[in-house]
């Protein structure tokens, strides 16, 4: 069995080439359990929890080969590793081949998600942001935030990044980061300014409050959230909600997990018949992506083991001897 770091899934993987490879899994499908979702109950200190994702070639579709994969992701959360300078989110990705069972490849499970979500991200734009769509707002300056920004540069001709975030210092310190990449990149400080600004804006934040008011996006603009993983989490107003065309990443996944549908839905500002499409159906053409320069667009994302699978499938693809 092979193992791949960060460093090796970074050197194996490209936002363009992982775009693609994504966009040919929501098209082809794959088998997704429900996530398994456990607590692990401590006598002291804060629960742990254990989350558990799995997938596999659908090998019963048709056309479907005799070949194929099986994936899984473990993911534990310890709130309590920050008193110790520890991760609070550890895991890893576990590929086996899909007909013997064998163990194919364990690899970083933080830096496999990166990439999946962000070029998850990136292929929802490539459908609903506009063609000409070159001032990228990012939310947040966490590690994902990079990948986020750096994504979207795959998919449409992003000129100017700015970043907004609470402490400032951190959206400096990514921005450094981004200009040391090429891009044209600085930290503001005014978000409800800087909404009006943005042709393309992301968010990757777990805020409960919401962040992104509807009443300041310009029209054409596409909004992308990522942060909020939760029915409390909120990143995007019912006013954002409620002028946008609404597309998630998976319906079941959205509609159970993500507070900025879980509670417009639950208000009666959005019915989950309205949601648009999520990514299969646009990966397949069965539903509309943009429809006019003018609309207001809003994809939001909880991730889906789906992703996790062709990413892992394509790391071990570039690095196997």
């Amino acid at each position: 069995m092979l193992q791949f770091s960060a460093d090796d899934i970074d050197r194996a993987l490209s936002f363009p080439g992982l775009v693609e490879t994504l966009r040919t899994a929501f098209r082809e499908g794959a088998v997704q359990p429900v996530r398994h979702h456990h607590t692990v109950e401590r006598a002291q200190g804060t629960d742990s929890t254990l989350l558990l994702m799995p997938a596999w070639t659908d090998f019963k579709a048709p056309g479907a080969g005799t070949d194929g994969h099986i994936g899984v992701k473990i993911v534990t959360v310890s709130p309590d590793n920050n008193d110790i300078a520890k991760p609070a989110v550890v895991g890893l990705y576990l590929l086996l081949d899909g007909v013997t069972g064998e163990p194919q490849a364990l690899m970083d499970g933080p830096r496999l998600t990166q990439w999946r979500t962000a070029c998850a991200s990136a292929l929802a734009a490539s459908y609903l942001a506009r063609a000409d769509a070159s001032k990228l707002l990012v939310i947040g300056a966490g590690a994902q935030c990079k990948f986020l920004a750096r994504a979207h540069a795959a998919v449409r001709p992003i000129k100017q990044i700015r970043i907004w975030n609470r402490t400032t210092a951190n959206a400096e310190t990514l921005a450094a980061s981004l200009r040391g990449e090429g891009f044209e990149a600085s930290a503001v400080s005014d978000l409800d300014a800087e909404l009006g600004w943005a042709d393309i804006v992301t968010a990757g934040t777990i805020s409960t409050t919401p962040l992104v008011k509807g009443e300041r996006l310009k029209p054409g603009c596409h909004v992308d959230l990522v942060g909020g993983f939760t029915p409390g989490m909120r990143e995007a107003d019912d006013a954002a909600i409620g002028k946008a065309r609404v597309y998630v990443d998976t319906r079941a996944g959205a509609t159970k997990e993500a507070g900025d549908i879980v509670q417009p839905i639950a208000s009666g500002v959005l019915k989950a018949e309205d949601i648009v499409a999520d990514l299969h159906e646009l990966a397949r053409g069965q539903k509309p992506a943009r429809q006019s320069v003018d609309e207001i667009t809003l994809f939001k994302s909880v991730g889906a083991a789906l992703e996790d699978l062709a990413a892992g499938i394509a790391v071990y693809k570039a690095l196997k001897r």
